[in-house]
């Protein structure tokens, strides 16, 4: 059930990191759901991040695959669900996208009105690419995939990196394996020296693409747990969210809904939709071959 961990472990990471978003590392170990927050948080609540998640998924089922016009679609009915939740770089595209503006058109002037479009909300989201494509399809998808609202390359760079650790994982193969598989497969030079070489710098949970991606990478490759990935992650605080979800997706598709506590899947919201979205995905993926 590597699949399913892998959505699933990304929402509990997303809702237990939530409380702690933008918050300093916090003195006090957490390891349950707890309320508040910025945006005062329910207990076991998800955010943007298991929402775009969650679109992605939806748009490969409905499509049998990517499709940008339908993804840019189920992304901005979940933008209006919660606006208050989504990040600089996706609130400002999907502004744009709903007054008329044509989606890469928007993300070019996000881009330049922000001065960059190197955060992470692209890759938070990618993940059920990698439950969907094998490896040798996943990479370039995945940066095609950033590309809609992010348009600054390192993004999808990032996504692809991690979306092909999941897809070689939930197919079976190791942590090691897939991290260097991912690792061969990088084509852009700054996310090949970050996250190529994640064992040599200390994490940051940062807004940034490279280094939110090497904060989930590095707490994932250290623990020995499912568990111990999640809780290292999102205890760093900063963006605790999306290092959490990112580490999650990694964790629960190398671990498998197996190695998740129960007590996390006690109370997390819209957990049973997450398990037979994945189970869809993975049905629909076999009928690929």
């Amino acid at each position: 059930m590597r699949h399913v961990g892998s959505i699933v472990a990304l929402a509990i990471g997303d809702a237990l990191g939530a409380p702690l978003e933008g918050s300093r590392q916090p003195e006090v170990w957490l390891a349950e759901y707890r309320s508040g927050g910025r945006h005062f948080r329910k207990k076991g609540e998800i955010t943007d991040d298991t929402l775009q998640a969650i679109a992605v998924a939806q748009s490969l089922v409905a499509c049998r695959g990517f499709c940008e016009n339908d993804l840019v679609q189920k992304l901005s009915d979940a933008y209006i669900v919660r606006p208050e939740w989504f990040g600089p770089t996706s609130t400002f595209f999907f502004d744009l996208v709903r007054s008329g503006i044509v989606p890469h058109q928007a993300a070019l002037l996000v881009h330049k009105k922000n001065h960059g479009s190197r955060t992470n909300g692209s890759i938070m989201r990618g993940f059920p690419l990698g439950i969907f494509y094998p490896s040798a399809e996943v990479y370039d998808i995945s940066v095609t995939c950033s590309r809609i609202t992010h348009h600054d390359p390192v993004s999808g760079h990032c996504s692809a990196f991690l979306n092909v650790m999941v897809s070689d994982m939930c197919r079976g193969l190791s942590r090691a394996a897939a991290f260097r598989h991912a690792r061969s497969l990088c084509t852009n030079n700054e996310v090949h020296a970050m996250l190529g070489s994640y064992d040599q710098y200390d994490p940051d949970p940062s807004l940034d693409g490279v280094l939110c991606s090497h904060a989930a990478l590095h707490s994932f490759m250290y623990a020995k747990t499912l568990e111990m990935a999640v809780l290292s992650a999102v205890n760093l605080g900063g963006d605790a969210d999306t290092v959490g979800a990112c580490t999650g997706a990694l964790a629960g598709a190398y671990w498998g809904l197996e190695a998740v506590p129960p007590r996390w899947l006690c109370g997390l919201e819209r957990y049973d939709e997450l398990v037979q979205l994945a189970e869809k995905l993975w049905s629909l993926q076999k009928m690929r071959r």
